[in-house]
């Protein structure tokens, strides 16, 4: 029995040219190095320049993952943008970004799930390529994270930064069996219950203001670990692949304690999770997609690799989506 498959073609990403290292905070934050280190693992985090929009970083991303995938805006028809920053509260920053792409045609919007958003937008994407409703897809997450911070308040600014990535999906027409290419199963899951554990404290109908990042951290880390392996071992039941089969887990990159804990949890290796918050922080729904094309560009992930995606973010969201490459 066929089937169709969304198949990734090209993945991109991009980062803002300033770099800000932990030395550089420790000039105006009351932080060190080994301080910030130590509890997340993170030594730099890059920083939207004045004026550098949202849109921006996920436009850089998008051109970058049609250029990898040798395709134009032609061979797409929806635009499937995840980010908690838009550039205004509306209209959709996708549909920014599908302007100066240079395309006028199919659809373009916004979702937001946080740190999950990526994963959610694949999910999204996947559906509407598996049903016939799009050709081909541009998945993004981008965000201007920095712009949400506080930065007086060292538990939080010193984790984020900015940053984009992004995929294009094609359909593929495959047999129905896990040896095809493509998506193979998604997860999403949220729990408006824990709101006040990771939220931004503003918002154009509560305050009239953007607001700042709260969190409350060892409660965070507490779910993060046990949500993200929940997730994870669902992935794993849909399929009937088990934790040995997987060859790279590409999570989103909080925290390395967060992502330690989970391949132990798990039973991964650490050799074969995908780790970049060292070099860009906690970029939310940029995270994954930025590890991606790490992991692409540098050789690890080859073709007809099982790779595991995974991420958590305020609300709570999780999500997990497993893809043979």
């Amino acid at each position: 029995m066929t089937c169709i498959r969304s198949v990734v073609a090209g993945c991109g990403s991009y980062l803002p040219e300033r770099v800000v290292t932990n030395a550089d905070l420790a000039k105006f934050v009351d932080t060190t190095d080994e301080w910030i280190v130590s509890r997340s693992g993170i030594h730099q985090r890059h920083l939207a320049a004045e004026g550098e929009l949202t849109s921006d970083l996920g436009l850089a991303a998008a051109q970058a993952a049609l250029d990898n995938a040798g395709l134009t805006v032609d061979d797409i028809d929806l635009i499937v943008m995840a980010t908690t920053t838009p550039d205004d509260t509306f209209p959709a920053t996708a549909t920014k970004i599908q302007m100066k792409l240079g395309m006028h045609h199919g659809a373009a919007f916004d979702i937001q799930a946080v740190c999950s958003g990526f994963v959610y937008a694949m999910s999204v994407a996947d559906n509407f390529i598996k049903t016939g409703q799009s050709k081909g897809a541009l998945v993004i997450g981008a965000e201007t994270f920095s712009r949400l911070l506080d930065w007086e308040d060292r538990t939080t600014c010193v984790l984020f930064g900015d940053g984009a990535g992004a995929v294009v999906l094609k359909p593929e027409e495959g047999t129905g069996e896990l040896s095809d290419r493509g998506m193979l199963t998604a997860h999403l899951h949220s729990d408006g219950r824990y709101r006040d554990k990771l939220y931004v404290d503003g918002g154009p109908s509560s305050t009239q203001t953007v607001g700042h990042v709260r969190m409350i951290g060892k409660d965070v880390f507490r779910h993060a670990v046990v949500n993200i392996a929940d997730v994870i071992t669902e992935a794993l039941d849909a399929t009937g692949y088990t934790i040995d089969d997987i060859d790279w887990f590409v999570p989103h990159q909080a925290n390395r304690r967060i992502l330690e804990g989970t391949a132990k949890r798990i039973g991964l290796p650490l050799e074969k999770v995908v780790m970049t918050v060292g070099q860009h922080g906690n970029t939310s729904a940029a995270s994954v997609p930025l590890a991606l094309d790490t992991a692409l560009k540098d050789g690890r992930i080859k073709s007809g690799d099982l790779v595991l995606l995974e991420a958590m973010g305020g609300g709570f969201t999780w999500a997990s989506a497993l893809l043979r490459w």
